[in-house]
């Protein structure tokens, strides 16, 4: 993949991370994404109220969400706005994005394709709601000169943002790695994902005041798999057991030990798994009782344990579980 030569359009005022709005060491724990489907009936209630917004609901329940949607195409300015709004009532909350897959499995990415991106996350900047803007890059990129050249280039084309690069190959396992991220204030994003061949494994590493973490799941079976009978969402059909996250509790620790503000992210959204998994991080790392969602509850009774909240009475119109997808 060559190396591109950074854009030289007019940069706002940079901003390396967020300004006082986040104090010194916060952890912010939310899912990835919102727009699920198969969430309705199960993370939210069945018969939504009139103005519901997803958002806006969760945002009741965690201090951040990593905003899907701008991997599959630029964030539209007037969608940002709305979203700002929708999470005004927690004043804690900031908002993680991906960078849109055009800079990250393409290297075609063009001058107006940059300013695209920018109208959209530059809202979110302008209200302090930017916590992070995560570089997603695919298993196939493998770290050669080559790659090393184009990461560094998109990390200077995005210097002002609070960068996060996500690789999953091992070849990326290294210190020359660390040390191109440390020079460019970008932070390195830990994952959990199903280790398989030259998968990046584990870790707890930080590289700029930014820590960054994101749970995919474990799904083997499904992972890597090119079948087209398999449904997408399967990729990311996994809850983990306290066992499981056990590991990750001490890798979180020691990344806001180091880090400002870290991010932790649940990605195993299918059925709203990623919410279970995040509260109980939640509750477990805040060592406290947790608000939970009440559809959740009734399909995940393991949340009792942790609920702020005795269940709500039975009801003879139980909420119903609708059918799954992913948006």
């Amino acid at each position: 993949m060559p190396a591109r030569k950074p854009h030289s359009s007019p940069r706002t005022s940079p901003q390396k991370s967020p300004p006082d709005s986040a104090s010194a060491g916060t952890l912010r724990i939310g899912p990835a994404g919102w727009s699920y489907a198969d969430w309705t009936g199960t993370v939210y209630p069945s018969r939504r109220p009139k103005g519901f917004h997803e958002a806006e609901y969760l945002s009741g329940f965690f201090d951040t969400i990593e905003i899907n949607t701008s991997f599959y195409h630029p964030l539209r300015p007037d969608h940002a706005a709305n979203w700002i709004d929708r999470v005004s009532s927690n004043p804690r909350f900031l908002f993680t994005a991906k960078l849109w897959q055009k800079f990250t499995h393409d290297p075609s990415a063009s001058a107006d394709d940059e300013r695209a991106v920018r109208a959209g996350f530059d809202v979110l900047r302008a209200a302090n709601k930017l916590g992070a803007v995560l570089l997603q890059f695919p298993f196939s990129f493998h770290r050669t000169k080559e790659t090393t050249a184009y990461l560094s280039a998109v990390l200077k084309r995005f210097s002002d943002y609070p960068l996060v690069v996500e690789v999953r190959h091992s070849s990326w396992n290294s210190h020359e790695t660390l040390t191109l991220l440390r020079e460019h204030n970008a932070g390195f994003c830990n994952i959990d994902q199903p280790v398989i061949g030259r998968s990046l494994a584990p870790s707890a590493e930080t590289t700029s005041p930014i820590g960054y973490i994101r749970l995919h799941g474990r799904r083997y079976d499904t992972w890597f798999s090119d079948n087209p009978a398999v449904a997408a969402h399967e990729r990311y059909n996994y809850l983990y057991s306290p066992e499981e996250l056990a590991p990750w509790i001490t890798r979180v620790r020691k990344v806001t030990e180091h880090a400002r503000d870290t991010f932790v992210v649940t990605n195993n959204h299918f059925q709203g798994k990623a919410v279970v998994n995040a509260l109980q991080l939640i509750s477990i790392l805040k060592g406290s009782k947790v608000k939970v969602p009440e559809p959740l509850r009734q399909h995940y009774p393991q949340l009792d344990s942790i609920a702020d909240t005795p269940p709500a009475a039975p009801t003879l119109f139980p909420l119903g579980n609708s059918s799954s997808g992913k948006e």
